[in-house]
């Protein structure tokens, strides 16, 4: 097949100019010969907005016309001769274009020339419409009228308008428009413009121009939608606000070119308006006449058939003149503007060009047209192509109109579909609901690759972008269909939403993600009713399939368990997953009762079916562990008020019989906290759960008893345990460490049977029982003092108590030092750490305010502990990241590093220990930044907030450390090492933080400068050369970093800090040793001089050309050396 000749198109592609900056006003010449006539259009612009054939529509956005000129190119050409026309009421050009000023006041322009009014016009149509001192209606009624009274001086006041809505306060007077062309008015007006603040009342904030914005589009519709019938017909009107809007649009002056943009846009958007408008009454009047000519003679009306005829051809004429008023408009303004520098205007093009094809489709709906779209989909700023996919879905949701998308489809369906992975959020969203048309009119053009670029952002972080591709999916995959949903092998109909659920957990399995079935779950649980069939899930769990249907795997069991699960956390809570959605979110009173239902439902459901559910799976950890926590999320009432005490009574025994067989703690875990959900207190099931947690518990201590007795007898016998034994004794600890966790288990008096193997460090107890014995003593202590409050509240004696806990926590911090000392084993380090700051956070100062019976108990760390906490976390958190096969295991290192980095920053936080103490983790602030850089951040702000001067002399101590460490191999600190320079980024990063209040933070900067002035000056007397520099001096170099941040009056006293504490007029003072003391001291008299200081590079050699006159000069160190030596 022969391809026509000519050059092959791209159409899915920017064009070529797009990647360069976007094309600056440029002047149109004879705007102002906007004609009066179809013949004055057509010999404009010859034809009508682009109709050339569709396979070249989308080469390259539209030169602009033959006629028009840059300004740039405009100096010094002969404009063409002007196109005079008949009875013209608007001006002609019978001038050149004159260059118009760009920005700013020109030079030598009086304050109160002629033309410019210093008070606003109260009776002006600007003032009335931003003071809506009426009704739009009413101020447009009042406009024609006086247009019918004198159109020249109605006409003034609509062009004034326009000037005033952009900011100018020059005045167009009737002497201006009588002797000027539009093109030298906007000039005048340019030159009386003062945009020196940049702003106009477009841009301006506040309530009132908003209301402004919204009134200046309302206006011009009005206008237009109130002359429809005559007015802009009249060849007077329309020719003369088009020829200044069009003038304005080319404007230098930003203001001038927004605003008339604006305008220009909304007035094609209302001619759009008036001609649907004149297209119906065509046809109605073309049905009219059809109807009266088929009339035979006798009963047709000859002078009705005339005057039918010729109403005809007035619609016609007006028709065409709308069409060539739009044609000129679009050619003149929006083809110019659509890539206009400034994204207001831009977007202010896309969205009305939107309109027009929307409503106007016949004229509008072509690929001469949809090319600008499909370009600008591709522009930088992320509200233009907001704007460009919202002007198209309104078409892609029209079926009639998508005949007349194919071509535009097929050309950016791939722009659009990589769109749902746009950075701005807002355009994600819009592109995937963009792509949900495509994909409801033109299915047959999506891809399997397109829909799963779509599939995978139902797992996105942002919420508003996975509930649409969550719709995506529905119209994808979840519509509903005539098949026949089965039956199960004892015969009941398997509900609607089956075959779905299959997909859903066929689709999660597929995605890989399986740690994330809540993500995939409020991606839907909106959009999709499935989401909340509990009795559909539970039947493909517990029915047996029937003979025509595949039963599922063990994967898809565990995958349904795990989204049925997250359906009922989130149905009954209403909260969206972890790291979706905004962090404070209000939950409105509709949502509440929303959840409320929902938890009503999957209770009543639940009650009855769980039981069975967890007979089934208790083989299965996993599957146990998710089906465990549903009773977490259920109205506990409805077991009384529903009769069914006997569901009750199965899932506590089920409960029990988990405790006692199984081991694994993730089912452990979940046990108990179910448990303890179901012993809240206040419920009427209490008792009866309350009698049955007193039972699993006695059976778990009786374990651990037996298991540890056994343990030490055959210690005290010197024999050797067996694989079963040692099981036996961690698994006992491992249930009394984890429930213990969620139930007081201090009335079993287990703390001596517990500390004493945590207190002999040469226990021959597992490593793993003896971590499960450490945390069980720290959950002794904080259900002690749990103890202690419910004991005082209850008005009972609590003295010998309150000793007795202070003594065990005394010796379990000692014995939690010894550990993370001497133990070989890393985990039960680690245990021993975590269990020691936490237990400083709970015993810490706050004790007092609860209550003056508590202070007895307050712990504060010792130096000792101080310093072993801080070796911990140098020692286990800020180590390189090993290289691992497995990046699961990878991120939960991590992750853990960060929870002890977080347990260690806590106690800053909270002022338990001194500031200073985060020294040594505020220096790695720059080399961890990726993996702790939110947590140091986070804690420096906070320590800010106790104390500025403590904390900036804490940045200070970390700087101070880091430098050390460059010079503690005992070489001279070099400042063009790779470490110093990281040293440099540190600093500024500390300099950062105290953001751009100066006085705020003054005291704090100067106490650094001094500090950091202290360290460096240390250390000269144990310096050999004694005329040399001190060996701390580079480190001034890192301070220059901080001054920035200094007041001027405090640079003054800091450089005399500076001076007083080091002599600078010896004769080594000039060389390369002592650059950093230059170049702070340079930093501090920056701005006090305007001589401009040299480089180092030339004071050096002002030093070796002359080196007897730099001998000869003064000792004294005074700062008059300084201006000499270092400025030129």
């Amino acid at each position: 097949m022969h391809r026509r000749g000519g050059k092959r198109i791209r159409m899915d592609e920017p064009p070529p100019e797009y990647e360069s900056p976007m094309t600056p006003a440029i002047e149109q010449e004879n705007y102002g010969n906007y004609g009066h006539s179809t013949g004055m259009y057509s010999d404009s612009y010859g034809e009508q907005g682009g109709t050339s054939s569709s396979d070249g529509m989308f080469e390259s956005p539209p030169t602009p016309g033959l006629r028009r000129i840059t300004r740039s190119k405009a100096r010094g050409l002969v404009a063409p001769p002007p196109v005079v026309t008949a009875a013209s009421h608007s001006p002609t050009s019978s001038a050149p274009p004159v260059r118009g000023r760009g920005r700013g006041r020109p030079p030598g322009r009086k304050n109160h020339s002629e033309g410019v009014n210093s008070g606003e016009d109260e009776s002006s149509l600007y003032h009335i419409i931003r003071t809506s001192k009426a009704s739009l209606t009413n101020i447009v009624d009042d406009w024609i009228e006086s247009y019918k009274i004198n159109r020249e001086s109605a006409l003034i006041s609509l062009m004034q308008f326009f000037i005033n809505a952009s900011g100018c306060k020059g005045r167009i007077t009737q002497q201006m428009t009588a002797t000027m062309e539009h093109a030298a008015i906007i000039r005048k007006m340019t030159e009386e413009f003062d945009e020196e603040s940049g702003e106009y009342p477009l841009i301006m904030a506040g309530q009132s121009w908003k209301k402004f914005r919204s009134n200046f589009c309302d206006f011009v519709q009005t206008l237009v939608k109130q002359c429809q019938y005559s007015i802009i017909y009249d060849q007077y009107l329309m020719d003369n606000v088009i020829s200044l809007l069009t003038g304005l649009s080319d404007s230098q002056v930003r203001a001038f070119r927004h605003t008339a943009t604006l305008g220009a846009m909304k007035l094609m958007t209302a001619l759009v308006d008036v001609a649907l408008t004149v297209s119906v009454n065509l046809d109605n009047t073309q049905r009219q006449y059809e109807a009266e000519r088929q009339k035979t003679r006798e009963k047709r009306a000859s002078d009705r058939l005339e005057s039918l005829l010729q109403k005809r051809q007035e619609l016609e004429e007006n028709m065409d003149e709308i069409k060539n008023m739009l044609t000129y408009m679009f050619k003149s303004v929006f083809v110019h503007r659509y890539r206009d520098t400034l994204p207001e205007i831009r977007a202010i093009a896309m969205t009305e060009i939107g309109v027009w094809m929307h409503k106007f489709h016949a004229n509008f709906l072509d690929d001469s047209y949809l090319k600008y779209i499909g370009w600008t989909l591709h522009d930088k700023v992320g509200e233009v192509r907001l704007r460009c996919l919202q002007a198209l879905q309104p078409l892609y949701a029209s079926e009639e109109l998508k005949g007349k998308l194919e071509l535009f489809t097929n050309k950016f369906k791939d722009r659009i579909v990589a769109m749902t992975l746009d950075k701005e959020y807002d355009v994600a969203v819009q592109a995937v609901r963009l792509v949900i048309s495509i994909l409801k009119h033109h299915h047959e053009i999506l891809t399997d690759k397109d829909c799963e670029h779509v599939y995978e952002l139902v797992y996105s972080s942002h919420r508003a972008v996975a509930q649409a591709a969550g719709e995506f999916l529905n119209e994808r995959l979840f519509q509903p269909a005539d098949i026949d949903p089965g039956k199960t092998k004892r015969g009941k109909r398997r509900l609607a939403n089956t075959p779905f659920i299959r997909d859903l957990v066929q689709f999660f399995i597929e995605s890989e993600l399986h740690e994330h079935a809540a993500y995939l779950v409020d991606s839907l649980i909106e959009s999709n009713a499935m989401m909340k069939d509990w009795e559909c899930m539970t039947d493909l769990l517990l029915e047996e399939p029937g003979p025509m249907e595949e039963p599922l795997d063990n994967r898809q069991e565990t995958s349904l368990i795990e989204i049925m699960v997250c359906c009922v956390k989130q149905a009954a809570t209403g909260e969206a997953p972890v790291g979706r959605g905004p962090t404070r979110k209000i939950t409105s009173l509709r949502e509440m009762k929303q959840a409320g239902e929902d938890k009503q439902k999957l209770t009543e459901h639940f009650i009855i079916t769980l039981p069975p559910l967890l007979d089934k799976y208790s083989a299965d950890p996993e599957k146990l562990a998710n089906l465990l926590s549903i009773p977490q999320y259920f109205d506990l009432d409805l077991y009384t008020s529903g009769r069914q005490e006997g569901s009750l009574q199965a899932l506590l025994t089920k409960l029990k019989h988990i405790a006692q067989v199984h081991h694994e703690p993730e089912v452990l875990e979940t046990c108990a906290k179910t448990l303890e959900i179901l012993c809240t207190e206040g419920h009427s099931i209490y008792t009866r759960c309350d009698v049955s947690r007193s039972t699993i518990i006695d059976m778990i201590v009786a374990s651990y008893k037996e298991a540890i007795d056994d343990w030490r007898n055959l210690m005290l016998g010197e024999e050797t345990p067996n694989a079963d034994e040692i099981f036996n004794v961690v698994s006992s600890l491992k249930k009394v460490a984890l429930f213990y966790a969620c139930h007081n288990l201090n009335q079993w008096n287990l703390w001596n049977s517990l500390f004493q193997d945590v207190k002999d460090l040469e226990s021959v107890l597992p490593q793993e029982a003896l971590k499960y014995c450490l945390s069980s003593c720290f959950y002794w202590l904080l259900w002690g003092l749990k103890g202690l409050e419910v004991i005082h509240e209850g008005g009972g004696l609590i003295t010998q108590s309150v000793t007795e806990l202070r003594e065990q926590l005394d010796e379990f911090i000692d014995a939690a030092q010894d550990i993370i000392r001497s133990s070989p084993n890393q985990s039960l380090r680690e245990e021993a750490y975590v269990c020691l700051c936490d237990l400083l956070v709970v015993f810490s100062e706050q004790l007092r305010s609860t209550g003056a019976y508590l202070s007895s108990l307050v712990c504060e760390p010792d130096r000792n502990l101080q310093l072993l906490l801080n070796e911990f976390v140098q020692t286990y958190v800020f180590v390189p990241e090993q290289d691992s096969e497995h990046d699961e295991h990878r991120i939960e290192e991590l992750h853990k590093r960060r929870n002890f980095l977080a347990a260690y920053c806590k106690l800053i936080v909270y002022n338990i220990m001194p500031t200073k103490a985060g020294a040594d983790v505020f220096k790695h602030y720059v080399k961890y930044y990726n993996e702790y850089g939110d947590i140091i951040k986070s804690t420096l702000s906070k320590a800010r907030e106790i104390n500025k001067v403590n904390c900036a002399l804490t940045m200070c101590l970390s700087l101070n450390m880091m430098f050390q460490t460059l010079s503690a191999s005992g070489n001279q600190v070099t400042r063009q090492h790779e470490d110093f320079f990281s040293l440099k980024e540190l600093a500024k990063r500390f300099a950062l933080s105290f953001g751009l209040d100066a006085v705020k933070n003054r005291e704090a900067i100067t106490a650094l400068h001094r500090a950091g002035i202290l360290f460096a000056v240390s250390g000269a007397e144990a310096s050999e050369d004694p005329t040399g520099p001190p060996p701390n001096l580079p480190f001034l170099e890192i301070l220059t970093e901080f001054t920035n941040k200094l007041l001027k009056q405090d640079k003054r006293v800091v450089l005399s800090f500076l001076d007083r504490r080091i002599a600078t007029g010896m004769p080594s003072s000039r060389g390369e040793d002592w650059q950093p003391l230059l170049l702070y001291r340079n930093s501090l008299v920056h701005g006090e001089s305007d001589v401009v200081p040299t480089t180092s590079k030339r004071a050096y050699g002002r030093k070796r050309k002359d080196p007897e006159e730099e001998q000869d000069r003064d000792d004294d160190g005074s700062d008059h050396e300084f201006p000499g030596s270092l400025y030129g």
